[in-house]
């Protein structure tokens, strides 16, 4: 079995000598030296150039690196009939749910505010709001939104979550389909996003999504740079339906250099950092999938292709 590895260069050190502990016996090939493509059997790949997966003549399974597979459905001559593989792992669920744990306490405790006081020599205080008198929902309850919403609601939060279709996560008011939407939405005081991206949650982040929040609510999207409309992001923090906004990732990437949002006072950017796989609990995950292929059975965290995700 030979496995080919297809990522940035300098992620090769990290990841080589995890992928051999996992795989050991097993040939681990590192891009760009393909070698003989009749042996790649699997792929773990980020952003593979369009076309080159079809290349490969005997590949049973394609892994994508990270938890997004839109760089993979980006490829249309991707071979449609094999299975595409999300990363589902512990250590990039662990960071994800650090990343938003921290962003919501840092909007929860009005840090924002603090910081634009400093900004003015300002000694005042703001008083604290208990956790349980704040609202946060999350949109997106697969694994990283279930994960961060139950962990939300262990330190006090009044915490409720909206998926595509019912869901059940314990300490979590669950809301489903396009009335749950709303019915989330209009009780959300920090709403965050953890959506895949599809067709349906494509620009969803809207001026249309925020006027059925709260006024003065905070955003963080730690989903996909394309579910957020950007200009509506910037209308709405101006106009105080939104009070605040922590984007992780934006429409365009790097985030241009003339972007107003560089240099918005409520805004916390960061560049597309929330959570980044860990190679060792990772290459564990992918060797336990190709073990369950290489015996028969179907790998675990397959696409649906009809959702999208």
């Amino acid at each position: 079995m030979t496995l080919l590895f297809k990522s940035d260069i300098e992620r090769h050190d990290t990841w080589l000598p995890a992928l051999q502990k996992h795989l050991a016996g097993r040939e681990v090939r590192l891009w760009p030296e393909v070698g003989e493509k009749a042996d790649i059997e699997y792929a773990l790949v980020w952003e593979p150039p369009e076309g080159f997966l079809a290349t490969l003549p005997n590949l049973k399974a394609i892994f994508s690196i990270g938890a997004g597979i839109d760089h993979i459905i980006a490829d249309r001559k991707r071979p449609a009939h094999l299975p595409v593989v999300r990363m589902v792992e512990d250590g990039l669920t662990a960071g994800m749910t650090e990343f938003v744990l921290m962003q919501v306490l840092y909007h929860h405790r009005f840090m924002l505010d603090f910081r634009a006081q400093a900004a003015q020599r300002l000694w005042r205080e703001i008083p604290a709001i208990p956790a349980g008198d704040r609202r946060v929902g999350i949109l997106g309850l697969g694994v990283l939104g279930r994960d961060a919403a139950a962990k939300l609601a262990t330190l006090g939060f009044d915490v409720a979550g909206w998926s595509r279709t019912p869901k059940e996560v314990a300490g979590v008011a669950c809301y489903h389909g396009a009335e749950g939407l709303d019915a989330m939405l209009a009780r959300s005081d920090i709403l965050v996003c953890l959506l895949p991206l599809t067709s349906e949650t494509r620009g969803i982040l809207n001026a249309q999504l925020f006027a059925k929040l709260p006024r003065g609510a905070c955003l963080i999207n730690v989903g996909r740079g394309a579910h957020q409309v950007e200009t509506d992001i910037l209308a709405a923090l101006d106009s105080g339906q939104l009070k605040e906004a922590s984007l992780d990732v934006f429409e365009t990437e790097p985030l241009p250099a003339d972007s107003p949002l560089w240099e918005h006072p409520r805004v916390v950017m960061t560049p597309h950092i929330a959570s980044m796989t860990v190679p060792d609990t990772a290459a564990r995950s992918v060797a336990e999938n190709i073990a369950r292929i290489e015996a028969g059975q179907p790998p675990l965290n397959v696409v649906d292709f009809e959702r999208g995700y």
